[in-house]
């Protein structure tokens, strides 16, 4: 089993990255350009709801990669902050166990994306594509919040 933890500083209280974590439109812009999330079961909801969703993953918007679920868990509140976790998994990775953590961090939120892998021999490759993703994730994030979200519409 691998595990991968990428944590940023955000300027937004925890409240505001609550409400836009919970928000299948954030997932979709935060992991342009590297995937995109096709919807198998009708579109996506306008907030996410504790239940599986399944996604077809395509590379760089074009290039099929296979099949994902995600596995939506709301975690009770917790006294430092908030829980979400995609209990997730897809083709030759059998655990994508992410867990977004967020807490207050001085006048902003500290976001944390901690994802246990599990892949067979393939588990190195599939942590190494998770520290890129994830930091490349928490960028776009960055540029979500300078941007008020408008980026989202």
């Amino acid at each position: 089993m691998g595990l991968v933890t990428v944590s940023s500083h955000f300027a937004l209280p925890p409240e505001k990255v609550w409400e836009q974590v919970q928000r299948p439109a954030v997932l979709l812009y935060a992991a342009k350009p590297i995937l995109t999330f096709v919807p198998r079961d009708g579109d996506w909801p306008e907030q996410w709801e504790h239940r599986e969703y399944r996604a077809q993953l395509r590379a760089f918007g074009v290039l099929p990669v296979g099949e994902q679920v995600i596995g939506i868990e709301y975690q009770p509140e917790q006294p430092s902050g908030y829980r979400l976790r995609d209990n997730g998994r897809g083709g030759a990775i059998s655990k994508w166990d992410h867990m977004m953590v967020i807490e207050p961090e001085g006048d902003g939120t500290r976001y944390t994306d901690r994802v246990e892998i599990e892949a067979g021999l393939l588990t190195p490759l599939a942590c190494a594509f998770a520290r890129f993703f994830y930091t490349q994730r928490q960028k776009r994030w960055q540029k979500l919040i300078a941007n008020d979200f408008r980026q989202l519409g």
